[in-house]
């Protein structure tokens, strides 16, 4: 592979979700342990974060919580992430990757306000963008003819890294970019053992061990 970008993904590839996940189950009124089971049984049938929602509090409306949330906890960090969330990997990855000459950009499904949450990490990159500053979500063709945008690279010189067939590897390829499968989180693990992941350009376990292969 001729590669000369590295693109990743936020929430369970630069991001440890737990917490936040944990908040969420304290705001429900469930343990964790459900909540978190709820997740897994969404990510191992094929289904999406917002149906764990509706099976641990069928009916809630969950833009109101969250603006509840807000009011009833104005200064924390709420369904948000900060320094303290990022996998151990993330910022020792990113500057080897830049060292070997990579271009490194940050792109995913985040809420607004997560640009902030990330351009304060003070992260080595060349670029932070989230799916609501540009108002198109993964998988839709139109989010990754963003990242081709903002590259400034052939598709075939892009890898995008996450942590899902269906929202990453898939939609990635369909752009003719090259793909890294990071196998951590719930989809992670599951989605590298489908079939399909055998798609994916390389599977990796770590952000450690794919900087490693790239340099």
């Amino acid at each position: 592979m001729t590669i000369r970008s590295v693109v990743l993904d936020v929430g369970e590839t630069l991001i440890d979700e737990s917490r936040i996940w944990w908040r969420w189950s304290k705001r429900l009124g469930v343990t964790p342990l459900t909540f978190m089971g709820a997740l897994g049984a969404m990510a191992a049938t094929g289904g999406s974060y917002r149906q764990a929602f509706e099976l641990v509090a069928p009916g809630r409306d969950i833009s109101a919580e969250l603006a509840a949330w807000k009011k009833d906890d104005p200064n924390g960090l709420r369904e948000n992430f900060d320094a303290d969330d990022l996998y151990p990997d993330v910022r020792s990855s990113l500057a080897a990757m830049r060292d070997a000459g990579y271009q490194v950009v940050i792109a995913g499904n985040q809420p607004i306000q997560a640009y902030d949450q990330l351009v304060a990490m003070d992260l080595p990159h060349d670029g932070i963008y989230t799916s609501a500053g540009w108002g198109v979500s993964k998988p839709a063709p139109e989010f990754f003819g963003k990242v081709l945008a903002v590259t400034g690279h052939a598709p075939e010189e892009i890898l995008y890294v996450g942590d899902r067939m269906d929202n990453d590897v898939l939609p990635a390829l369909a752009a003719g970019m090259k793909t890294a499968l990071l196998r951590r989180g719930p989809w992670g693990y599951l989605h590298a053992r489908r079939d399909d992941a055998a798609k994916a350009d390389m599977i990796v376990d770590s952000l450690t061990e794919l900087a490693e292969r790239l340099g």
